[in-house]
């Protein structure tokens, strides 16, 4: 199955339902059910505003399901979602829309960039 690295706290926060739009600068054909893989590095900003201490790294921690990816055209559109996507549009002007969020037993795994076989 394909698997996608995000740093935390994004993954968490994907898992926990609270961010529903994953931001990327590229687009992707790919629809369909993929691992969430939680990198090595976490975003230590975004740790801090978020407010978490520890999370799990360099691990598979969840699966989600691609439905579509939205392209946003400018700033504007980008604010509207941003309670989706809790990202700044430095992230990327193609948002991942998520469904079928689930948390896994984590299992230690390498990432990779863009998607990639688990």
């Amino acid at each position: 199955m394909k698997a996608l690295s995000l740093k935390q706290p994004y993954a968490e926060l994907i898992l926990q339902g609270k961010k529903k739009i994953e931001l990327r600068k590229w687009n992707t054909n790919f629809r369909g059910e993929f691992y969430i893989h939680a990198s090595k590095i976490p975003d230590k900003k975004a740790m801090n505003e978020f407010n978490f201490k520890e999370l799990p790294l360099g691990a598979v921690v969840g699966k989600a399901t691609l439905t579509d990816v939205k392209k946003y055209n400018n700033e504007e559109e980008h604010k509207k979602d941003k309670n989706l996507h809790l990202a700044s549009s430095e992230w990327g002007n193609y948002g991942f829309i998520l469904k079928n969020i689930k948390r896994i037993k984590k299992i230690k795994a390498k990432g990779k960039l863009n998607f990639w076989e688990f």
